[in-house]
């Protein structure tokens, strides 16, 4: 390890999470059916064309959706939004979601046992990629030589269905991670690694780096499986607008936001935090407030070169 990577470990203590994410879609109230009616989530706001969308009401907003003028889906084979996880609680908080989805004919895309996490995998009206998952306790995540091992294997359905009640998403359900395709896998350790200070926490996941804070297994996982070196998307393709960093105060903001500016990341900033820009396009407001009001110009930055 160089000395620039281990200067910049541990910069972000346990208490650093994933905010709401932004997404981009075509139309709102068909994309709105399938978060508020299907899933069961909040609207919390609205402003125009885009809703901010909480597990529970009064609670912190996980999603923002805008609809776009024109939105077209996303091209194959360019960078941006794998999946976004929202993470429940509890196992069968995770059954309960799936007997509902399951019930009301949604077509899956997926079903993995992660070791560390059970998860579900299927995609909005727009295509966006979600992750339904619940993490298995800590102490039981496999490791080896530094890293949190990850792997894919099938997930025993039937046992996890196993009494299940079809339930809407848990009201104590949050953004666990946000996994993106980039263009190259050094790329994006230089961005979420060493400018915004998140670990490694495993490179022998075939075509897959992933990252996150203070032990976790991954905040932010980043992929080639769009190809080396995949241009991004257009601007008026649906997809992710931005994900959110949250650390603990306006101190890791500065630092953080210093770094970007030096390795030439910073793209936007506000008396609230900055907004990071990876070289494949994928953007991160990083922020010790996550309030979705920020959103629209937000989103307005991302769309400005």
């Amino acid at each position: 390890m160089t000395s620039q990577a281990q200067a910049h470990r541990n910069v972000l203590p346990p208490t650093t999470h994933m905010g709401h994410a932004h997404l981009k879609v075509s139309d709102l109230p068909r994309a709105l059916a399938f978060y508020q009616d299907l899933l069961g989530l909040k609207e919390e706001g609205r402003e125009g064309n885009t809703v901010w969308l909480a597990a529970r009401a009064g609670g912190p907003v996980l999603l923002v959706l805008t609809a776009i003028p024109g939105a077209r889906p996303k091209p194959r084979g360019t960078t941006g939004l794998y999946h976004i996880a929202i993470r429940l609680p509890t196992r069968e908080a995770l059954a309960n979601i799936f007997r509902r989805l399951l019930d009301a004919r949604w077509s899956f895309q997926g079903f993995s046992d992660h070791k560390v996490s059970e998860a579900l995998y299927l995609a909005d009206p727009d295509g966006n990629g979600l992750e339904l998952c619940w993490d298995r306790p800590a102490d039981r995540w496999p490791r080896g030589n530094g890293q949190i091992l990850m792997r894919t294997d099938p997930l025993d359905i039937e046992d996890l269905l196993q009494g299940a009640t079809p339930s809407p998403l848990h009201p104590e359900s949050v953004i666990g991670h946000v996994h993106v395709h980039v263009r190259d896998l050094d790329e994006a350790e230089a961005f979420y690694h060493r400018t915004l200070g998140l670990d490694v926490t495993l490179r022998e996941y075939p075509g897959a780096r992933f990252f996150a804070a203070g032990g976790y297994h991954h905040h932010v996982g980043t992929n080639i499986w769009a190809g080396q070196g995949a241009p991004p998307p257009p601007p008026e393709a649906v997809g992710l607008a931005y994900m959110t960093l949250v650390v603990p105060d306006a101190g890791h903001v500065a630092r953080l936001a210093q770094q970007a500016e030096a390795a030439d990341y910073l793209h936007y900033r506000n008396e609230q935090g900055f907004l990071g820009v990876d070289d494949a396009g994928n953007a991160v407001w990083v922020t010790a407030q996550d309030i979705p009001e920020n959103a629209g110009r937000l989103l307005k930055a991302t769309q400005t070169p």
